[in-house]
């Protein structure tokens, strides 16, 4: 019983020592396939990677790309004469304003159709009258004083030689040698008729004078800028009856910069030799207005808050619009100036955006590149600028603005 039972036992060892046998490689096969397989495919995958990040890329292939050419607009230099001119603004007013008083007192009786704001009228016209009655009295007065004094005269004349032949005949009688005294000549009494006579002749001419003044009449061809006065309305001696302005001429005061007033003619400032002067102005029709006229004057003086000195204008008949111009140029019109300045001889006009750092341009070559050349500016004024020298005939200049210019830059261009 004791062998029988202790074969079964070392049979069981054996199996169990076979099964263990075998399933030390199935568990090397699963730590296999979930550590080292993974490991292994990292390695890998890291290896083609830096294979491929430290491998040196292929070459491409080059090609030559020309710069694309910038079209810009160019301006054939050519010289050519100029006159240089000043522009400046100012506003039409008249030459001549007066206010219009009475010089004498009394009533209004009488107005001219004239006397009305904006009322017309020409020289010596009557304008109004006031009552003459007082001053007509005082002329009749006037005259009976000096023919009152006229008759003293001659009364004072016939005495005195009436007392000279009184004191000769005394003077045979007594045979006397003493001469007659002033007194006994009446030459007093005939000096104080005489002064007498031109004291009344003297208040005869300013009876006459104040009765023509009662007659308001214009002083020269103007127009009524305000009525002051009207019929029936009592004025006294320095009352205003109306303002008035001339018509013959308007001014226009026109600034000028100390910089601009170099190229103007001074030479020709004088009453026989003008400079001349095209005023505009727009007045609501299609095309502004025109006016010729001309500088007549400096006045002179810098100014000292905006260190201009103002010139004269004046045109000529201003509310004439028939033969003198096509439309009258009425006072209080802003207007603008082209006033006629120096000549400048044969010089090159280029626009004044065609200028790069004050004196600089760029001049299309042969090659169709560009490159900057200097010049010499004898003037620049808001469209233009003026050149003496820098440029020849012929020339390209870029007049198209461009915004950072290099030179060897390829262009385009058109003219």
């Amino acid at each position: 019983m004791g062998a029988d039972a202790a074969t079964p036992i070392l049979t069981d060892t054996s199996e169990n020592a076979q099964s263990t046998t075998v399933a030390r490689p199935r568990r090397f096969l699963r730590v296999f396939l979930k550590v080292g397989l993974p490991i292994t495919f990292l390695a890998v995958a890291a290896g083609f990677v830096y294979a491929t990040l430290t491998r040196e890329p292929p070459t491409p292939p080059r090609f030559e790309v020309e710069p694309p050419a910038l079209l810009v607009q160019v301006l054939t230099m050519k010289r050519e004469p100029v006159q240089f001119s000043v522009d400046s603004q100012g506003v039409a007013t008249p030459r001549t304003r007066t206010t219009i008083v009475s010089e004498v007192t009394g009533h209004i009786i009488g107005v001219s159709p004239n006397l009305e704001s904006g009322g017309f009228f020409s020289k010596d016209e009557v304008l109004a009258r006031i009552d003459p009655r007082n001053y007509e009295t005082a002329l009749k007065r006037a005259q009976a004083d000096l023919a009152k004094s006229r008759t003293k005269i001659q009364t004072e004349q016939a005495l005195a030689a009436q007392a000279l032949d009184n004191w000769n005949t005394l003077q045979d009688l007594s045979q006397d040698n003493d001469e007659a005294s002033d007194l006994t000549l009446r030459k007093p009494q005939l000096a104080e008729a005489l002064a007498e006579l031109d004291l009344n002749k003297a208040a005869l001419e300013k009876a006459e004078e104040d009765l023509d003044r009662t007659i308001i009449r214009a002083p020269f061809e103007g127009m009524i800028v305000e009525k002051h006065a009207d019929l029936g309305q009592f004025v006294n001696t320095g009352a205003q009856i109306a303002t008035t302005v001339a018509i013959d001429l308007a001014e226009v005061r026109l600034p000028v910069s100390l910089k601009d007033f170099q190229y103007l003619d001074l030479e020709h400032f004088s009453r026989d030799r003008t400079v001349p002067v095209t005023l505009t102005a727009d007045i609501g029709r299609d095309e502004p207005a025109t006016w010729e006229g001309k500088i007549v004057r400096s006045e002179g003086i810098v100014n000292d808050a905006s260190r201009v000195v103002h010139v004269v204008a004046q045109v000529e008949n201003p509310y004439d619009n028939g033969e003198s111009h096509e439309h009258p140029l009425l006072f209080g019109t802003f207007v603008s100036a082209k006033i006629e300045g120096r000549e400048a001889g044969e010089v090159f006009v280029l626009p004044r955006h065609a200028i790069y750092d004050r004196n600089t341009v760029w001049v299309v070559d042969d090659a169709d590149e560009i490159y900057p050349r200097d010049l010499t500016i004898i003037r620049s004024d808001r469209n233009s600028a003026y050149i003496s020298d820098g440029l020849g005939d012929g020339d390209l200049v870029c007049i198209t603005p461009i915004d950072q210019p290099l030179p060897g830059m390829r262009v385009k261009y058109s003219e």
